[in-house]
């Protein structure tokens, strides 16, 4: 048995109580670790009962994603405490800046500080440069509403949780530290989902710059870019297009991303810095 070493170690993950945040907070409790998730509910086009609905389905499709972003996180965290493990979670909008402090200053006093930062958490909605693509209620041009809203969840908020657990990790004199940040396969470019692309890849610049600074103090840096991964979106009918241009032949699962962050999270994983993984069964190979 491989010994992770993360029995005891605090572990703060965002965008948790759904789909590879969930996931990955289930699987660093089974290895010990203490988890804090949090995660934040943002306004939603459906109706409650059309959300309902979509969660009954249980159909891919947007519905069904924005569902599942609505959930509540209490069944997340008694499943964890079930099984043994230790959990809290709190609600945080980290597109507002003053929330970061907060969170931490939270888990600090419910857990311990933060040793493992999994930053997962993301704004999506669609825009595109090409008004042919634009679509009612689906797809709109490009707007600096858009731009706005995706940069300030997606990019400052991780630079600015790295830069909070950062601060907090010198001052208690740590020398053992994992920072995750969560991508995309398509991070590099995305048509009708622009804003998306660009501060996913914005991401992964801040965190190789981050792994070449952070690297005296005992921590790792990685980025981790999932291909497609059925947290609620995928349609049947686009599982079956993914599934024959995967070379592993499937949709991709939740848990399937949460192994590898235990990996990156682990002590096996100490000599990875500054890396950018794909993890999509090879629907993607790299860039």
């Amino acid at each position: 048995m491989i010994n992770t070493g993360l029995a005891g170690k605090v572990a703060l993950i965002s965008g948790a109580n759904h789909g590879i945040g969930a996931a990955t907070a289930k699987a660093l409790a089974v290895q010990g670790a203490k988890v804090f998730l949090t995660y934040y509910r943002e306004n939603t086009p459906y109706l409650p009962e059309e959300l309902d609905q979509a969660r009954d389905a249980n159909v891919g499709g947007d519905a069904l994603y924005r569902a599942l972003q609505q959930q509540p996180i209490e069944p997340i965290v008694e499943a964890i405490i079930d099984s043994g493990g230790i959990a809290v979670a709190s609600e945080f909008d980290l597109g507002n800046t003053e929330n970061i402090p907060a969170l931490f200053d939270m888990c600090e006093s419910e857990l311990g500080p933060v040793d493992v930062l999994i930053n997962n958490h993301t704004v999506d909605q669609y825009e595109t440069f090409d008004p042919d693509s634009v679509t009612d209620g689906g797809v709109g041009l490009i707007s600096s509403e858009g731009i706005d809203a995706h940069f300030a969840v997606n990019t400052r908020a991780y630079a600015l949780m790295m830069s909070e657990y950062v601060t907090r990790y010198i001052q208690k004199g740590a020398s053992w530290g994992r920072i995750i940040n969560t991508s995309t396969d398509a991070a590099h470019a995305h048509t009708q989902n622009v804003n998306y692309a660009a501060s996913k890849h914005a991401i992964e610049s801040y965190s190789r710059s981050a792994a070449m600074e952070l690297g005296k103090y005992g921590i790792t840096v990685n980025i981790l870019a999932p291909g497609p991964i059925q947290t609620g979106y995928i349609t049947p009918e686009f599982e079956v297009e993914i599934a024959r241009g995967t070379p592993l032949g499937s949709v991709g699962q939740p848990e399937d991303i949460a192994d590898v962050m235990v990996f990156l999270a682990s002590e096996q994983a100490r000599w990875v810095t500054g890396q950018l993984i794909y993890v999509g069964g090879g629907w993607r190979m790299g860039q």
